[in-house]
């Protein structure tokens, strides 16, 4: 059975060292014992982390390719992260760079059930970029936010997707927010033709969340917004692959932030908002755009897109999707950096125009179908 291969960076002061934490990371990540312990036979051959390949980066940089036996993630995807990066994570000096799942762990699962040509079906958008505005604020009832879907829809919006921070709070309650913006939606399908796809925000208590997520599909949700930093990995993972629900599913990158925000320690941004997000499950990864609020860079922007969409990667390739700092005068810049496979989240700037909101997305798609065909 093929072990499946992860890439660390190591910075340490020589090869010697780093060859030193690449063996701890070995036994940090399966047998937590040490070395002399280990006992011989399965234990030692199988089981134990294994060095594949370690050499120097740059000066005081390692990298260092490790290998683990499918055996030691088992079936679940959440122990599989854990000997990804579960104690080490807790390391300075240590960052995950690459993820190779191999064969084995790839097998049974399921991976992103539609990717980006089964986006593009179920919107019907055969090519260009996909918009999605972002409903919110918080503290708005369930028909004002029903409202605001409906415009939205009905001016020419892909995804209708709730904002992460509205869960089930009590001034737009989860079950009647959803009943609410799925009719809305549909009303305006019925009038257009064409059907925008409604995302509402996965809400309740653990043990509330499976019910919910029937609800809202009966209710008429088209997929789900996840965050898995929150939620956890291993959630999304299930729903992605529930038979029963069969939806595609949105990631937010909330609570993610401190996995990447270090050069020396977490994991690099596109195995986080790429690698990982396909393995889990996801079918659109949203992440910071570059030019918004949090920071990030074009080329840690531009890491995180080629990891979604590499056609050697896990699974389908998926859509990236950059929030934050998006406008209409910003279409061709972006379009130009992210080219056609790409969801545009659009908020703040949508909610600036009231009433009006409806003729800031047909703006958009006006100004993403030229920047596309230029």
């Amino acid at each position: 059975m093929s072990r499946f291969r992860v890439t660390y960076r190591i910075f340490a002061g020589s090869l010697a060292e780093a060859r030193a934490r690449a063996e701890g990371i070995a036994l940090e990540q399966t047998v937590e014992i040490p070395r002399d312990v280990v006992p011989a036979g399965y234990i030692e051959d199988t089981i134990l982390g294994q060095i594949e390949e370690i050499g120097r980066e740059d000066e005081g940089q390692f990298r260092a390719t490790l290998s683990y036996s499918p055996d030691s993630a088992g079936p679940e995807f959440t122990q599989f992260v854990n000997v990804v990066f579960g104690n080490s994570s807790i390391q300075r000096g240590l960052r995950v760079i690459g993820i190779d799942p191999g064969e084995a762990i790839l097998a049974p699962n399921l991976r992103p059930r539609f990717g980006i040509d089964g986006l593009r079906r179920l919107t019907g958008r055969a090519q260009g970029g996909l918009i999605a505005p972002v409903i919110k604020p918080q503290g708005l009832g369930a028909d004002a936010l029903a409202e605001i879907s409906y415009r939205c829809a009905l001016a020419g919006a892909d995804i209708v997707k709730e904002d992460h921070g509205i869960t089930d709070q009590q001034m737009a309650p989860f079950r009647e927010r959803v009943e609410k913006i799925a009719a809305s939606v549909a009303r305006a399908a019925e009038e257009t033709g064409r059907r925008a796809l409604y995302f509402p925000s996965v809400a309740g208590h653990p043990w509330e969340i499976h019910d919910n997520l029937r609800f809202a599909r009966d209710a008429g949700a088209d997929g789900f917004l996840i965050m898995p930093g929150l939620l956890g990995f291993g959630l999304m993972h299930a729903i992605a692959n529930d038979p029963d629900l069969s939806l595609p599913v949105m990631s937010h990158p909330s609570f993610l932030g401190p996995y990447v925000l270090s050069p020396e320690t977490g994991l690099d941004h596109g195995v986080m908002f790429g690698t990982l997000q396909r393995l889990a499950g996801a079918d659109i990864s949203v992440f910071p755009n570059v030019g918004g609020r949090f920071g990030f860079t074009v080329a840690q922007c531009q890491s995180i897109a080629a990891a979604c969409r590499e056609p050697r990667g896990p699974g389908l390739p998926i859509m990236p999707s950059p929030g934050g700092g998006m406008s209409v005068e910003r279409a061709g810049e972006m379009a130009r950096m992210y080219g056609p496979n790409v969801v545009y989240l659009l908020g703040g700037s949508l909610l600036r125009l009231g009433a009006q909101i409806g003729e800031g997305i047909a703006e958009m798609r006006r100004a993403v179908d030229a920047a596309d065909a230029a």
